[in-house]
Parts: structure tokens; C-alpha cells; sequence
């Protein structure tokens, strides 16, 4: 059976730090905004969704306690739909959407949404602890390496320069202010309010269209002093003992700012598309997950794109635009060499670098851009994908119909 996606929303993103706009915000007035969006939208009954899955990465506080399930209360949702929280580290929000529509496929549900949710300036990052950084059972193992040092070794391995990083940082930008000013976010963006209905932010809050080379390049690398100083080059370089030395050239400039936001993306079958009039934008075509080299981590959205290419019947060169969370300049960097994807295909409106990456969020937040940026350009197929923590890759294939 197949699924479709019948919309997106997401809120702006808003910088992840106490004097980020979102901060006086609760993650689940976050979610909750976004499941009144796709309600008032698409006039939806919601005795009619069966489920709803939310991403988030550190799911504890006031981001704990099944925020999905939470969150449809919050949002006045019939108490019939049920909630599911589920965490793939930087893949939750992709992951949540794959998960809702497998349940469409499957035949068990009609109507379902994925999404996600992440307050960084609220619960921090790593707030909900893990044994993998500090077993040594499982650390040595794996040659544990934090991910800034991780890109800054895919950067060396590929003979990416600090100018040519901070070149890539600088056209995000510059494609993201130009988005913005020509409004082709406004399809999905859903303004945050208060209880008194005032705008608390419609718009995201960390573009800096001014970052030029010079402006950048006074930027210290953010990772050489725990590369060098706490031992991660060291530790890395085990694994990879080609490598002689790192070049640390990530820093905050060329890296994914830390922000808050939700979204969410309603799903359902052809059936309740016809019984509820709601039109299908597209189909989901395929996905797939993949584990890839831990130590380096952030290799994953390659392999992940190749094997739902292969699902699909398809190639890269098939696909008519792609989106790829920039965790890290040097990851798309290195997907756009090794599938030979020009950079006039993928986030061609900007991506993390600029705008941010609300961890658990950001996967159904850049599909969403994608399908919206297809719709503009009249486009057919798309790919988003994303790298993840631990060393995996995700990917969705989506064609409009």
C-alpha cells in the first residue's frame, strides 16, 4: 500500500540559548503547535489519525514522558490518538516520518504523522547521558570520537581546506537569507504564539547573511583543543592510522547551530485522502537505514542514499533534488563528491549551518523543504537524508504525484 504525505509544518528555529525567542517555549508547546497546524490547515477530524511518532533526541524533563502521546493532548487532539516518542539520534525526525508511514504501507493505520521535537536552549544536548561516550568497555572498542573532530577527520581524509568549508558556510547562508526574503518558507513555517495569542517568533532566528570569507576565517577551529589536548586525534587516528595528522578546520561558522523547533508531517493512504479530500502531495518511495564506521561517524548518508536508491530501482542521477542535514560543512561536502551530486541540487535554500538543527526535528523539518522547494521548481523526485550519532545514515525518497 502505498503512503502519501498530505502536508508539512514545522516552527521557525529559534536560536537554541536563553536568549533564544524559543526558550520561554516548552518543547511540547513546540510539538503541540505543529499538530494544531496540520488540524486547523487541513480541517482535519483527528478521531481519523491513528498515531502519531515524534523524534527526540534527549527525551528526559520536560521532553520525557512520551512527549508524542503529550503532546496531542496539549493539542486538543481526540484522546483516541495515540503517541509514540522515538530516538535515532540526529535521524529521529526522518525516522519518525519513515516509521508513520511503514504503519500506512503495512495497511494497519490510515492516517498517521510523523515528526519532531527538540528545545536545546531548554534540555541540552546529552542531557539524557548514554554509556558510549564513558564505558571504556564500549568506548575503546569503538574508538569513541566526539563528531567535531570526526568531521574535521573526513575533512583531512578528503583534502577539504579550512577555505573550502568556510566557502560551503558562506553560500548556506547566502541561500537561506535569499529563501527567506523570497518567502519560499512560508508554505510550512507555523509562527509561535503565547497564551495570549502574540507572536513569539515567525521567522529563523540564526541567519546571518553578512558571513563572508574574512568574517569566518577569524574563527578559532571549535575542535583542535579536545583532538589535541584530551587525545581524540590520537584515538582516531588508531583507526585510522593512514592519517598522520588532523586538520581542524570545523569551527561554529561551518558546523549546525544548536536551536529549538518541532515539526511534523501528516501521512495517510490513498483511502483517506478520497474520504477526507485531502489532496496528496506525494509519496513516500522508499527509505532505508544504515550502520556505518562509528570511530569517523558521520559517513552514513552515502551509504543510506545508495541503499534506498536501490530499493527504489533508482540512481543518484534520477533524483531531482536532495536535502542532507549540514551537521558539518564537510559531510555534505563529501556526499556531493562521492554521489557526484552538483551543489546547485542539494539544500539549494540553505540548511543547518545556517538556520540550525533541532536535533530530534531537523529530519522532518529538511523533508519538508524539500517537498515544498519540488512543488516551486515543479520538480519530480527528491532525497533527504541525514548523518547520525554512532555512526548510521538515513534517507527518504519522495515523488510528487
Amino acid at each position: 500500500m502505498e503512503a502519501y504525505i498530505f502536508d508539512t509544518v514545522r516552527t521557525p528555529r529559534g536560536k537554541g540559548k536563553k536568549d533564544g525567542a524559543l526558550h520561554g517555549v516548552t518543547p511540547m508547546e513546540l510539538a503541540a503547535t505543529t499538530l494544531r497546524a496540520l488540524r486547523t490547515r487541513n480541517h482535519l477530524d483527528t478521531r481519523l489519525v491513528d498515531d502519531v511518532v515524534l523524534g527526540c533526541v534527549s527525551p528526559v524533563g520536560e521532553q520525557g514522558a512520551c512527549i508524542a502521546r503529550v503532546a496531542t493532548l496539549a493539542a486538543d487532539y481526540d484522546q483516541s490518538v495515540s503517541g509514540v516518542q522515538i530516538n535515532r539520534f540526529c535521524a529521529s525526525g526522518l525516522e519518525a516520518v519513515n516509521m508513520a508511514a511503514a504503519q500506512v504501507m503495512s495497511g494497519q493505520c490510515g492516517l498517521t504523522i510523523g515528526g519532531g521535537v527538540e528545545s536545546m536552549s531548554r534540555v541540552t544536548m546529552g542531557s539524557d547521558g548514554g554509556a558510549w561516550p564513558v564505558d571504556p568497555r564500549v568506548a575503546l572498542k569503538t574508538y569513541f570520537t566526539p563528531q567535531g573532530v570526526s568531521a574535521d577527520m573526513i575533512a583531512t581524509q578528503s583534502g577539504f581546506s579550512r577555505e573550502d568549508v568556510d566557502a560551503y558556510a558562506v553560500e548556506s547562508h547566502r541561500r537561506a537569507a535569499h529563501a527567506v526574503a523570497n518567502g519560499f518558507f512560508n508554505k510550512s513555517i507555523v509562527p509561535v504564539t503565547d497564551l495570549n495569542g502574540l507572536l513569539v517568533l515567525g521567522h529563523d532566528e540564526t541567519i546571518r547573511p553578512q558571513t563572508t570569507l574574512a568574517s569566518l576565517g577569524a574563527l578559532k577551529p571549535s575542535f583542535a583543543d579536545m583532538g589535541e589536548n584530551y587525545g581524540f586525534d590520537a584515538v582516531i587516528r588508531q583507526r585510522y592510522p593512514g592519517i598522520e595528522r588532523i586538520q581542524h578546520v570545523h569551527h561554529a561558522g561551518n558546523s549546525s547551530g544548536i536551536v529549538d523547533g518541532a515539526a511534523a508531517v501528516l501521512i495517510g493512504n490513498r483511502a483517506m485522502g478520497d474520504r477526507t479530500g485531502m489532496k496528496p502531495r506525494a509519496r513516500i518511495r522508499a527509505f532505508a537505514t544504515i550502520g556505518s564506521e562509528p570511530a569517523i561517524m558521520l559517513t552514513g548518508p552515502s551509504y543510506a542514499a545508495e541503499r534506498a536508491l536501490q530499493r527504489a530501482g533508482m540512481q543518484a542521477s534520477d533524483i531531482d533534488l536532495f536535502e542532507l542535514n549540514e551537521a558539518f560543512a564537510s559531510v555534505v561536502m563529501r556526499f556531493m563528491h562521492l554521489l557526484q551530486v552538483p551543489h546547485d541540487k542539494i539544500n539549494v535554500n540553505g540548511g543547518a549551518i545556517a538556520m540550525g538543527h533541532p536535533l530530534g526535528a531537523t529530519g522532518a523539518m529538511i523533508l519538508g523543504t524539500l517537498l515544498d522547494e519540488m512543488e516551486r521548481r515543479d520538480l519530480s523526485t527528491g532525497l533527504a537524508t541525514l548523518c547520525v550519532g554512532a555512526g548510521m545514515g538515513i534517507a527518504t525518497i519522495i515523488e510528487r504525484v
